[in-house]
């Protein structure tokens, strides 16, 4: 256990992990942005702005079809492999799947050949988010002290929030491009852009050793032959509870995607003013996600990411609500308090949670995979709300409703879970009865 100590570097992984979160998520929240603002004008057909905007959103929701299988593939590779070559691969492809993108001919260039292209490197986004935030949390809490493995693993949700301000900030100064030159050019540049941090994070992630916990386990041979079968076997339970917890994932595309489409285009908020909440919101953010995650190191995990969910259960009316009223000041300190703060809980909290649930051998499969199919409702949330989405003052009321029970279900989900705060890290996931059917299993070692 001293040698492993010894061999940790907390800081170095918190960097890395915070670093190419960050490209990794500019790179998909630029989509995002995009898809709510440009997409709906450029890669269909403009005779029905309702349909197209429908369409927008669902190639949007499209990487998250792809997020499960690539969780199981990348999921065994780093349980395998390495965590360090799982988060190697992510960070290049999803470069290449964004600046693709940045490439693209439009509909008015090509006709249907251009959302069928559109969709092909969103599937390619969606593999590799797959395996990225997973990856990036058994690495930081795999490298974390004890005592501290919330705080260090909310390092992944900081660089997150940071790829989502850059995505949303680059967007602002082309907002004041008139509207032929943002169709027209304007709208590829943040996707080029995406070149530029890839070489950062990737210069960074290199250097990084592989984790204390894998090494050792290697060095032991208790390698997984097979992860999923040893996941699926013995900790199926945890995979359910956390594909239900990670149904709070649709609070953040409704905030992000959805409720600033339905500012620009429906109630005619200006667009560089919803952006500009969607930023301060994801800045208060990059502070209260590691306080929230320095409290859960003293008090536990699971009552500051129920407090979260319900608390976005509970926001998310009177949000939608003051944006329907083109309230601005509301719209401002509501979405602040939504977004960056009560939702803050839940998302920089469960990187440790899902983590801890699960020993060495299958942590980054059980984490990707659970995730990922919890993730796919979130990706595909804007295009349930814009097809339940009313008319009148109060048609926003089903995305309210459809937000609010997604959450409440999270909330009791992570109930459910067993408190691991004060587990050692070589303990958790290891209950006696896990332990006695993974000797039972072939799989056992390599």
């Amino acid at each position: 256990m001293k040698t492993q100590i010894e061999h940790k570097t907390p800081k170095r992984a918190a960097l890395a992990s915070w670093l190419g979160s960050a490209v990794e998520y500019y790179d998909f929240f630029v989509y995002g942005t995009a898809a709510a603002l440009i997409f709906p004008k450029i890669f269909f057909s403009a005779e029905d702005p309702q349909t197209a905007a429908i369409a927008s959103f669902a190639t949007f929701g499209v990487a998250y079809i792809m997020r499960p299988l690539g969780a199981v593939v990348l999921g065994h590779v780093g349980d395998k492999f390495g965590r360090k070559k799982v988060l190697t691969f992510t960070l290049l492809l999803m470069g290449f799947s964004t600046f693709i993108i940045g490439c693209l001919p439009t509909y008015n260039q090509a006709g249907i050949l251009a959302p069928i292209l559109l969709v092909l490197a969103r599937l390619l986004q969606g593999i590799s988010a797959a395996g990225e935030q997973a990856g990036a949390s058994s690495m930081t809490l795999e490298h974390a002290p004890e005592n501290r493995r919330a705080f260090f693993t909310s390092f992944t949700l900081s660089g997150t929030q940071a790829g989502l301000i850059l995505a949303t900030l680059v967007f602002i100064p082309l907002g004041k491009l008139d509207e032929a030159a943002l169709m027209s050019w304007g709208w590829r540049i943040p996707f080029f852009l995406s070149f530029v941090v890839v070489i950062v994070g990737f210069w960074v992630r290199r250097t990084l050793a592989e984790t204390p916990a894998f090494l050792e386990e290697t060095k032991k041979g208790e390698v997984a032959k097979v992860p999923l079968v040893s996941l699926l076997t013995n900790y199926w339970a945890d995979v359910l509870r956390i594909i239900f917890a990670a149904l709070i994932s649709v609070v953040s595309t409704i905030f992000s995607v959805f409720t600033l489409s339905y500012a620009v285009n429906t109630m005619h908020i200006d667009r560089s003013t919803m952006l500009t909440v969607l930023v301060l919101a994801n800045i208060v953010a990059l502070g209260a996600i590691p306080a929230w995650a320095i409290l859960a190191d003293r008090i536990g995990r699971k009552p500051i990411f129920i407090f979260g969910a319900i608390g976005c259960a509970v926001l998310i009316w009177p949000y939608i609500w003051a944006i329907s009223q083109n309230n601005l000041m509301l719209v401002f300190v509501l979405g602040i308090l939504l977004s960056g703060v009560v939702y803050s809980a839940s998302n920089g909290i469960w990187p440790a949670l899902y983590a801890e649930m699960f020993d060495t051998r299958v942590r980054l499969s059980g984490m990707a995979v659970g995730t990922q199919i919890g993730f796919a409702l979130g990706g595909f949330a804007p295009t349930i709300s814009a097809a339940v989405m009313g008319t009148g003052p109060m048609g926003w009321v089903p995305v309210a409703v459809f937000t609010s029970i997604t959450a409440l279900i999270a909330a009791v989900s992570a109930a459910t879970a067993t408190e691991t705060y004060k587990t050692p890290i070589d303990q958790l996931g290891r209950d006696e009865r896990r332990l006695a059917a993974s000797v039972r299993h072939a799989d056992r070692t390599v």
